[in-house]
């Protein structure tokens, strides 16, 4: 058992796997390049994902797998304008062949899309003037007009009905009501002869 665990010992120390770039607490925004090795001797799979800085569980967002390991390389481009402002954790899991895994967690990440960086100002000269008397600037006055906006007529509406159309539907639908009362009483009346 103590010769596995120094196998292991030995094997962390000399594989340099993880996450180089971005570092704990680093501020970071828009499109974010993720570097870092996988290149562990017993490889077998890998997963980038990141998670809420407050995540208490263990519920983590993929960002890319991997099913062959690199060596100090561009591990994948995170944009983070998809998530919102905040603190996050970055974490690069390795799968190993007998199932078991490595952690790698980058912790502490600000994402900070939303606030512009300000520049430092430099500082500049500052200007001399000399002693005359300033000449006064005369503004001439300017006209304003107000104009408010007007109401415009609406087309008339072709599917408008009037009393006297009603009128006159209701009276044809009279018509026809009475046509066929008319039609049916003398078809049962010869029905009957």
């Amino acid at each position: 058992m103590l010769k596995l665990f120094l196998t292991f010992l030995i094997l962390i120390q000399t594989t340099d796997v993880g996450i180089t770039s971005p570092q704990n607490g680093e501020t970071i925004r828009g499109q974010i390049q993720i570097l870092g090795s996988m290149d562990y001797p017993t490889f077998a799979s890998a997963e980038l994902a990141f998670s809420f800085a407050s995540n208490s569980g263990d519920t983590w967002f993929p960002i890319q797998t991997f099913s062959q390991p690199l060596t100090d390389s561009n591990l994948a481009v995170w944009d983070t304008t998809s998530v919102t402002d905040g603190d996050y954790n970055l974490r690069l899991r390795i799968t190993l062949q007998d199932g078991t895994f490595l952690d790698f967690i980058i912790t502490d990440l600000k994402i900070r899309n939303q606030e512009i960086p300000t520049a430092t100002p430099t500082p500049t000269e500052l200007p001399t003037f000399n002693n005359q008397t300033p000449t006064p600037r005369i503004i001439s006055p300017t006209e304003i007009i107000l104009s408010f906006p007007t109401s415009t007529l609406l087309p008339p509406n072709p599917a408008s009905i009037t009393a006297n159309s009603i009128y006159k539907i209701f009276g044809q639908s009279a018509l026809v009501v009475l046509v066929l009362f008319v039609l049916f009483s003398l078809l049962i009346r010869f029905r009957r002869n």
